[in-house]
């Protein structure tokens, strides 16, 4: 596929539609793309499921040459190539899970510059005189992927990335991304010295995946609590990880003893037998894979609809990277933490197995990072987003601190005690230490230092270790404080504090606490952006699963799950209306486009509520909705009283036109009618639901909202 160099945005917004299928760039994409078509180094992070392979996909279609991607997992570059050419790219991988016959095959097409990309491990790129080999061939870019394998501070060290800052010295003028999605501040620095990317330009859209949610349960009976979270996600795909290949195999029998599709996977076991699992997990054929860590980097999946960690991670970047592999097609998923205190000793156990002893300070740095995330009673999603130097300045709504609040108190006193503390011990020790202080400890250690005798030693005895150690942990959470994980993990004040510590704000804190709560059961329609038709949705999953097996490709290949959301919520008649699908591309189109349109047509001529049969004065109505309007807004352009036009939204919803009343309405009346009905029942009479609600709330604010029930 042959595209001249962009020489304007509207170049790459047309690839961009044409062969990828979307309308619009996620943040920051366009940027990077156009640095590298412009021939300048950059470094991405992104999250997963953010969109980093396009942004040097793109760029490969719009440089001569071909663009060579460095990857370490080989599943991950067969998926991507997949996917490649299914868009009509010319992309291949060459690593050691081919015969020769295919290597050399590959070869033959990369000296015939007939490739667009090239998926290559880190051991073939800088062994065998690939490298030499080369030199001969125009290269558009170099991609490496999974960067943060480049450093000794990431979780994920790997020797031979390290090896990759040759690629600057003998490719002076070929540009070159390096893309992760799990750096913190010293992980970042070290890939871009490892690398010699000092001149690059730095993209960092941030970490946050805002829809996972995020859920921590004390553990207690474990098996019955992960099948009891299963009961509620009959049907979805996800990943159970467990610490021990043992683990791994007694959850996958009991899964299984349970009526539960699962299989497990580890390193353990033959290597046909883990591809045999990867590739019935890809096709749908399997619900669950209980895994270790081993499994899941190289997935590409993007209806993985959830991620349960049956044991404690030993790092957040872990923690972070497996739960990512949840909800990658942006869809809502879940992430369950199940959390025991022996989780935290059999994992320090590990790490002083490790005789490295630099590794071993930075290990259980790691660890009690992600204890305190686990025994948070902050956001989780702001204890998460502060490990990786990111803020936000609002609770998320979206994990169980948020959802079931923790008692809060007013903490300004006590945040401003353990700030002066920190302080006082010279802003050089760790929570234990500082807690110590505090709490005005006997012990030869602070003698030695005289902290006996500082300001702050003993005024915060009135508390126990542990609430102290929350404290703390929540003023890092809150940004007061950074722990130094490059200076043995000492606490530092930031300049949020000084407000604090003049007496110019207060603080509120929680109490700690970790226990279950019952979840709510995410309703069906909650799994997509915007209402749909669940039918319609599973009649199209199935023809995506049929084309598939026909083809031999796991069926996200075909279409992702939000590409099919969005057919069932839009329902397109024709081509040109499938092609403003968002995932729906000339390729695509052209092999699947034609299937799609006859199903969707033969389900809404059968129920009869195709768009095209509406009145031209619902159409009206209809339009003016799904520019995201409210009531009194689709009263105003359609010159209709309130009722009229509430009668027309409900002849729509009838018609089986996905309308939403929670966006028809003020919230805090929608909740007020949606709670009222939830009290009484969706079977109660109308009148009895009138009489509850006071008269501001109009009869048809009152229908609009029980039809939608």
């Amino acid at each position: 596929m042959n595209f001249p160099a962009a020489s304007s945005p509207s170049d790459i917004h047309a690839t961009l539609s044409r062969v990828f299928g979307y309308s619009s760039f996620r943040p920051q994409q366009q940027e990077i793309i156009e640095d590298l078509i412009g021939g300048r180094d950059a470094f991405v992070l992104m999250p997963t499921g953010g969109g980093k392979s396009l942004c040097y996909q793109l760029p490969a279609l719009h440089r001569p040459g071909v663009a060579i991607v460095v990857s370490p997992l080989i599943s991950l570059m067969k998926d991507q190539v997949d996917a490649l050419q299914a868009n009509g790219v010319a992309a291949a991988c060459y690593n050691s899970s081919q015969g020769s016959e295919a290597a050399r095959q590959v070869l033959a097409r990369l000296h015939a510059r007939e490739l667009d990309l090239l998926y290559i491990s880190p051991e073939r790129l800088v062994s065998g005189g690939f490298l030499e080999r080369l030199q001969e061939i125009e290269i558009a870019l170099f991609a490496i992927d999974e960067a943060h394998c480049v450093s000794q501070w990431g979780h994920d060290f790997r020797p031979e990335y390290a090896q990759l800052g040759m690629l600057r010295l003998q490719f002076p003028h070929i540009p070159i991304v390096a893309l992760t999605a799990t750096a913190d501040d010293q992980t970042r620095e070290d890939i871009v010295r490892v690398l010699n990317l000092s001149q690059a330009r730095r993209h960092v859209t941030g970490f946050d995946r805002p829809n996972i949610r995020y859920t921590v349960l004390e553990k207690h009976k474990p098996l019955d609590q992960l099948l009891r979270f299963l009961e509620q996600r009959q049907g979805q795909a996800g990943i159970v990880y467990a610490l021990s290949r043992k683990r791994v195999e007694e959850v996958a029998a009991k899964l299984c003893a349970k009526g539960v599709l699962a299989a497990p996977y580890h390193a353990g076991l033959a290597a046909v037998e883990r591809a045999s699992v990867q590739e019935d997990f890809l096709r749908d054929e399997l619900q669950v894979v209980v895994a270790t860590v081993a499994f899941g980097m190289g997935i590409d999946k993007p209806n993985v609809r959830f991620v349960v960690h049956y044991d404690l991670p030993r790092h957040i970047e872990g923690y972070y990277q497996e739960t990512g592999r949840a909800g990658r097609d942006g869809l809502p998923a879940d992430a369950l933490l199940l959390f025991g205190a022996q989780d935290v000793a059999t994992a320090r156990r590990l790490i002083d197995n490790n005789a490295n002893a630099e590794q071993q300070r930075i290990e259980v740095h790691k660890l009690n990072a992600m204890v305190a995330l686990a025994e948070s009673v902050t956001c989780r999603r702001r204890v998460l987003l502060n490990y990786f130097s990111e803020q936000r300045d609002d609770d998320c709504g979206n994990c169980d601190v948020c959802q079931d609040p923790p008692e809060r108190f007013d903490a300004t006193e006590a945040a401003r005690k353990a700030l002066s503390c920190v302080y006082r011990v010279g802003q050089r020790f760790g929570i234990a230490h500082v807690v110590a202080v505090l709490r005005g400890a006997d012990n030869e250690r602070i003698r030695s230092l005289g902290h006996d005798r500082l300001s702050t030693y003993g005024i915060g005895s009135d508390r126990s270790e542990q609430e102290w150690t929350s404290i703390l942990r929540q003023l890092i959470h809150h940004g007061l404080l950074i722990q130094d994980i490059a200076n043995y993990s000492v606490l530092k004040l930031t300049d949020a504090a000084r407000p604090l510590l003049r007496g110019e704000a207060d603080l509120q804190l929680a109490r700690p606490r970790i226990r279950e709560k019952a979840q709510k059961k995410r309703s069906k329609s909650a799994a997509a952006q915007g209402s749909y038709d669940e039918a319609l949705f599973d009649e199209l999953r199935n023809l995506r699963k049929q084309l598939a097996d026909g083809q031999g490709v796991p069926p996200y290949i075909v279409f992702g799950d939000a590409t099919l959301a969005q057919m069932a919520r839009d329902k397109p008649m024709d081509e040109q209306e499938l092609l403003a699908v968002s995932g729906v591309g000339l390729s695509k189109l052209e092999k699947y486009g034609h299937d799609f349109l006859d199903a969707i047509a033969q389900y809404c001529v059968a129920s009869g509520e195709t768009a095209t049969q509406l009145t031209p004065a619902l159409r009206d109505t209809w339009l003016a909705y799904r520019e995201g309007l409210d009531l009194d807004a689709i009263a105003t352009r359609r010159g209709l009283p309130l009722q009229d036009a509430a009668k027309q939204l409900l002849q729509l919803m009838k018609a089986g036109q996905p309308v939403e009343p929670e966006q028809l309405l003020a919230a805090r009346k929608f909740a007020l009618i949606d709670a009222t009905l939830e009290r009484l029942g969706d079977g109660a009479a109308w009148e009895n639901v009138r009489a509850e609600l006071p008269p501001f709330v109009a009869d048809h604010e009152i229908d609009l909202v029980r039809a939608g029930w």
